[in-house]
């Protein structure tokens, strides 16, 4: 045999019968069904939580006489800080209320409700 006899049957393109057409798609995974009994044990082991307004308890923090920290807000809502500051800003110019800002000492960034 010569060498291009060998380097052609080498270089051959597969059988078309093993190639996989064009938009086959690939067994998928069945879904879950989710156990009714199971879920049921797990709702009667715990009550629900009462529903809290977090916008209000924000408001209601902030009509105090010393106001709110950011880091008092933080800490009573679970909010990041640029919520709670994006929060009080949306407060101020569409709730209409006055809202005063100021920082102490210590750096520390304080809102309160305006009369």
């Amino acid at each position: 045999m010569s060498e291009n006899a060998i380097d052609s049957e080498n270089t051959s393109k597969p059988a078309s019968d093993t190639a996989k057409p064009k938009g086959a798609r690939k067994a998928g995974k069945k879904a879950k069904v989710p156990k009714k009994a199971g879920r049921a044990k797990k709702a009667a082991a715990k009550p629900k939580a009462e529903r809290t307004n977090k916008k209000a308890e924000v408001i209601a923090m902030m009509k105090r006489a010393k106001g709110a920290t950011l880091a008092e807000i933080v800490k009573a809502t679970g909010w990041q800080p640029h919520t709670v500051r994006g929060f009080v800003s949306i407060l101020g110019s569409k709730g209409g209320a006055k809202i005063e800002s100021s920082k102490n000492a210590a750096g520390e960034r304080t809102y309160k409700i305006g009369k």
